[in-house]
This record gives structure tokens, sequence and C-alpha cells, in this order.
């Protein structure tokens, strides 16, 4: 139904297909994206229903606590076995039941959820799928959704159901308003609702999507975003520079990429890795946003001024829907900018130079070719970015959208970016990296080599290792403070 990697005939098609759908629904779902299933839970049902988790991971454990607080009392979990003794020691008195291994999990829940890597879920349902009580639900909560669908129909027998779950965000947000993903796969809608009550205390706003509405709609907005990120984490470390300490990276959307990228290399590398290598939309879009860059920088090298402007001008209007007569773009749809002005994020910056006084508070100039290489991505894919955003975005992706649309809807800024990519060289050997890095990372997720991937990220990790804590820290309270600026309507 949809397409793989390399831009087969009809993939830009069935972006814009899925980009143009206001509701995104699968054939066989119909409320709005906009619903909130507060639906109250009966309390004998949940002291009857078991729930199981296979896979106490740090999701495994976020949904296991979840459940807990929203007041399910039966709920079964395990790991692989080696950890059993381990993981029972730990949460003895903590409302959970451990046992021993999938089978005991799956044998005895009316609920089953798988919490596995992706890379993993063929084996690991292959392995205890067969044990599934007669008439339980199954679901799996993998980033990357093909794996998980082969798995569930090759593994799993045909007199259980399937409704799968995804929520998009790491284990350390709060769930209340994020979207969490409904996949009806193969269930009545009776299962369906069922599903929907045992989440229903994490307030979370359902999606409903098809297994592979889903994997294309976060490819749009993961998939790349972190790929703009791991290649900007590279480039610092490849230049041996933590970049908050250079004058170059003082204030406004700078502070956003220090944040963010350190925040994504201080979580698991096969959170990342997943979705980039499995995803059968990801690698086109990640394979695009090197070639945007690329594209770029050569402008910038050869001082194509004129068709460099035209070039992101056209991205602007295209994704943005900015016209070119000098003055600030109009949000269509009267929609509030997600940031509002950049000097709200100067202090959540990880570092303030010595000589980035108050007699020099603007930041430097920038040629800002992650961002451009990204709204140039987006118009090359016909890619909607606030149509997935409104349907299944997170809040990185929010973020990394904001900066975009701040330095696009201003003439002046985008014209002083592009000023500075042609005629300012403080930032080529940066941009140099950058574009190395991008590349590096496009080819590395082609392989498919988890390794090569695992090789790459930990890295960078290791470089910026010393400097997690404070930017999980900034990076949550800058996301807070943008939100908390954008006008309640």
């Amino acid at each position: 139904m949809f397409p793989r990697p390399s831009y087969p005939p009809g993939y830009i098609e069935s972006i814009d297909r899925v980009s143009r759908s206001p509701h995104l629904s699968s054939p066989t779902i119909s409320p709005p994206l906009e619903q909130l299933s507060m639906s109250p839970t009966p309390a004998d049902e949940q002291s009857t229903i078991t729930i199981g988790l296979i896979g106490m991971g740090d999701m495994g454990r976020m949904y296991a606590r979840r459940l807990l607080e929203g007041g399910w009392k039966r709920i079964v979990v395990c790991d692989r076995p080696e950890m059993y003794d381990a993981l029972r020691t730990e949460l003895e008195g903590s409302g959970l039941t451990v046992v021993r291994d999938g089978h005991f999990v799956a044998r005895q829940s009316d609920f089953v959820l798988y919490s596995v890597e992706a890379e993993f879920i063929d084996r690991v349902v292959a392995e205890y799928g067969p044990s599934t009580k007669v008439g339980a639900i199954v679901s799996g909560q993998t980033s990357v959704k093909a794996p998980e669908k082969a798995a569930f129909e090759a593994h799993l027998p045909p007199d259980v159901h399937i409704v799968s779950v995804h929520s998009l965000h790491g284990p350390t947000v709060n769930p209340e308003g994020q979207p969490l993903i409904l996949i009806q796969h193969r269930a009545p809608d009776d299962k369906l609702r069922l599903v929907e009550r045992i989440f229903a205390g994490f307030k979370s706003r359902f999606v409903y999507l098809s297994y592979e509405e889903h994997d294309l709609v976060t490819a749009n907005t993961q998939a790349v975003t972190h790929a703009a990120f791991l290649s900007m984490g590279t480039a610092w470390h490849s230049s041996s520079s933590y970049p908050w300490e250079l004058d170059r990276y003082v204030g406004g959307i700078e502070v956003v990429k220090c944040n963010i990228a350190l925040r994504i290399y201080a979580n698991k590398w096969h959170v990342y890795a997943g979705l980039a290598i499995l995803n059968p939309s990801a690698r086109a879009q990640i394979e695009q946003y090197a070639t945007s860059a690329s594209d770029l920088f050569k402008l910038m090298v050869r001082a194509d001024a004129q068709t460099l402007r035209e070039r992101v001008f056209a991205a602007r209007r295209a994704v943005f829907g900015f016209a070119d007569d000098g003055a600030e773009g109009a949000d269509e749809g009267g929609r509030t900018p997600i940031l509002l002005s950049d000097t709200v994020l100067d202090r959540f910056s990880l570092n303030r130079p010595a000589s980035a006084t108050a007699s020099s508070p603007s930041p430097p100039r920038n040629s800002h070719l992650s961002l451009l290489a990204m709204v140039d991505c987006w118009h090359a894919l016909s890619i909607r970015p606030f149509t997935h955003l409104d349907v299944a975005g997170t809040p990185l992706f929010r973020m990394w959208i904001g900066v975009a649309e701040y330095l696009f809807r201003s003439p002046a800024r985008l014209e002083a970016a592009l000023d500075a990519a042609v005629n300012d060289t403080s930032h080529r050997a940066d941009d140099t990296e950058f574009i190395v890095a991008a590349r590096g990372w496009s080819q590395a997720i082609s392989f498919g080599s988890f390794e090569l991937y695992r090789e790459r990220f930990e890295r960078t990790a290791r470089f910026f290792e010393p400097r997690f804590e404070e930017a999980g820290r900034r990076g949550s309270e800058m996301l807070k403070a943008i939100l908390e600026e954008q006008p309640r309507t």
C-alpha cells in the first residue's frame, strides 16, 4: 500500500495523500483525531482484567507505572529471563506481579503489550505469541510498525485480537495531551473501546491510524528531525568543539540546536536506530535531507546567491505559504507561531562566552544550513509539517518546526542567513563538517546496520556525556517556556 525508499513511482503522491487527509483514519475507524477518550472505567473491570507487559525497559516501566496510577489492579510483567530475579526484587511491593518470561504473561493476560525494540520484535513474538490467551488483545508499542505488523501476523494465533499502540514521547515526558496512536488492525470495535479505557488514565490524545499511515507520519515527524540533530552532534564532535563555548553558537536558535542535539544523544541509541533503519518511509526522507543539505552547500561554495535564494524562497512559499512581498509571513489558517521570539531561548543556553556581552547582544550571523536543508527537504517531498504536527507531532518536532518557522517567517532573518551562507565564511568549516556528517548518517542508515548506527551514535554520545544532565533539564524547561509563550485560544 505504501512505497518503500528510493523514490519509487507514487512515493510523493502517497505522502501528499496522507498530508491532505484531515483525519488520517484507517478504513475501520472513524473517530475524530482530537477525541480524548475519557470514558469512565468500571471498577470491577479494573479488578478483573489482567494486563501483561513483555519488556521492562524505560518505556515498559513508564507504561506499567501509568497503568497502576490509572487504577488497574492486575498487571503482570516480565523482562528477559535472566533479569527475573533482579526485577522481582526491584519491584517487590510495587503492585506489579513479576513472572519469569513472556509465556507466563501471554497465557494469563487479557491485554498483552510487547514493549521491545523493533529489531527484536519478530523473535520475541515468535517465542511467546503462540502462548497468548484465547480472545486476548495483543498490542505492541514499537516506534516502527512494519516489523511489528509482520511479526503479529506471522506468529499470533488467529483467535486473538490485534490493537497496536504508540506513545509519541519518551519515558520521562508527561503523557497528558501527547499523541497516543491506536491501530485497530484485527479487532472489533468493542476491543478498541477496551484499549481506550485501559489507556484513559494517560490523558493522552488518541490518534487513529493504520500501520502504514503510522510509519509514514512518524517518518515525517521524527526520522528526518533526528537525522538533523544527529548530524549536528557528529559535526561538533568531529570539530572537537562544544558549540555552546563558541561565539558562533550564542543565543536564540542556536540554543535549540545545542540543547536538543544533546537531549537526543543522552537517550539510548536503539530508540532512533529502529525508526530510521526499519521504517519503510524513513530512509528516502533521510537521504533527501542529506541531498538537500549538500545541494544548498554547493550553491554556498559557488557563491551562487541568486539560485540559492530562489530555491530557499520557493521552499518557503510551498511549506509555509508565505508570500514573497517582503513582509512578515502570515501564518496559514490564523495559526499562532510556535516561537514568537527567540529571546525567550537565551536563558536556556548551556554557556555564554565572555565575548557575548551587552555590547554584542545579538547572536553572530549564521547560515542555518541545517534549517535551510530541513525546509528544502520538506518541499522536495511535499511534506506538510503542520499537518503532521496536528496529527502526531512530538515535543521535539514541535520545537524544530518552531525554529524553522521563526527563521522563514521573517524575510529579513532569512535574507541575513542567506547572505551569511554566501559571504561570511566564519561558519564554513562547521558547515563542511555538517555536510559530511549528514551524508555519513544517510549512508549508515541505508546500509541497514544497527552496529554501524550504534558505533556512530555512541562515539559522539561519549564526547557530550558530561553535559547530558544539564542539557536535559534545560531542554525540558525550554520546551515548557515555548509552549507557555503561545497565546491561549
